[in-house]
């Protein structure tokens, strides 16, 4: 990363923002909080140009009762239960997935394809898949495999909506979208049209070095300060692409297919967004006995949702949403730190609380 090309972009984003009526722009990936905070990128930017972050955090987002009907599956079931190690450290009551180890056979594993390899030898093992669009397709191709005795509890979720919902909310005032990498590899720049044709909201699909970010950020002001002279855009002027190198207008096919072929879509919990009209990746009835939920049906029949009522305090929602900054929490760095969570944001290497602590950012 060139210091000039960085000392540039960000005069030429001064320069634009003299004299303008605030800018507020949400990016939706914790890895751009990561680099944004990692490198102070706020701190160079103008005070009247504000980068909000938004639900872009898969582990974040998850809400407690999909964690707590793998809790009670564990209860009721001896099973061999595999996740990413981010999602085993999320408390609940008191106690995590981590929690379960030496009672419970429960194993952190770096991809779905490691349960599989259990499962072929024999275990009865249950996949807790979360994620977005990025991870979607190896849970796909895990279930296409039909080993037997595997199956996958599926908390994935499609971005996309989560988008639409959160503009149709209106409650925070969001003037561009500095759109998500990764999920874009997969969904392509034109799942993004519908929502620039809705709503009229520019957005950049940005990578993740710092320079990715800045001329993310520039090309936002830019096109919003026409919007707001009352210049007529087209379509592909408010929907760029700054992450050419690796994000297609089609994103990759194959990889869509395969997602639509396992998932389906419901109505389905965010954390601190509530019920998004088909943003549930639930597995398709033909699949059936590779989801967790029809293959242990039995054992969820007494399940009941309860409310963890030491999250009452706990802001993680309203961090998701861009309504508050971290600092602004009552727990943040008191009760709730890297070492002792109380919600998700605090605990996945996403989670715009967590990357705070960790780079010392309030």
């Amino acid at each position: 990363m060139s210091v000039y090309k960085v000392d540039k972009i960000v005069s030429l984003i001064r320069e634009e923002m003299k004299g303008e009526e605030e800018i507020r722009l949400m990016h939706l990936c914790g890895t751009h909080e990561d680099t944004i905070t990692r490198y102070a990128l706020r701190t160079l930017l103008p005070k009247n140009l504000k980068l909000l972050s938004g639900p872009g955090c898969p582990v974040c987002i998850t809400p407690d009762v999909d964690l707590q009907k793998v809790f009670h599956l564990l209860e009721k079931k001896n099973v061999v239960l595999t996740t990413f190690g981010d999602m085993a450290r999320v408390p609940y009551m008191g106690k995590s997935l981590f929690s379960f180890r030496g009672k419970k056979d429960v194993r952190i594993v770096y991809s779905i394809f490691d349960a599989l390899k259990i499962a072929k030898k024999g275990k009865k093992v249950v996949h807790f898949a979360i994620g977005f669009e990025t991870t979607m397709p190896s849970t796909a191709l895990a279930v296409l495999d039909k080993v037997e005795n595997f199956s996958v509890f599926s908390s994935h979720r499609y971005f996309i909506p989560a988008m639409d919902y959160l503009l149709s909310l209106g409650e925070v005032k969001i003037d561009g979208f500095i759109n998500p990498g990764h999920v874009s590899t997969i969904v392509g720049v034109k799942a993004y049209e519908f929502l620039v044709e809705k709503y009229g909201v520019p957005q950049v699909i940005a990578g993740f070095e710092p320079m990715d970010v800045l001329t993310a950020v520039y090309l936002l002001v830019r096109t919003i300060k026409k919007l707001r002279s009352g210049e007529k855009l087209e379509k592909e002027e408010l929907l760029l692409n700054e992450y050419t190198r690796a994000v297609s207008y089609e994103g990759n096919v194959k990889a869509q297919e395969v997602i639509k072929k396992v998932f389906g879509r419901e109505d389905w919990e965010w954390r601190g967004l509530g019920v998004i009209p088909n943003s549930g990746a639930s597995i398709k009835e033909e699949f059936s006995e590779y989801d967790a939920c029809k293959v242990f049906e039995d054992a969820f029949k007494d399940f009941t949702p309860l409310e963890d009522k030491k999250k009452r305090a706990c802001r993680c929602g309203d961090v998701l949403r861009g309504i508050i900054t971290p600092e602004e929490c009552p727990l943040f760095m008191k009760v709730c730190t890297p070492r002792d969570p109380v919600g998700p944001c605090m605990v996945s290497y996403e989670g715009t609380c967590s990357i705070w602590a960790k780079y010392g950012s309030y």
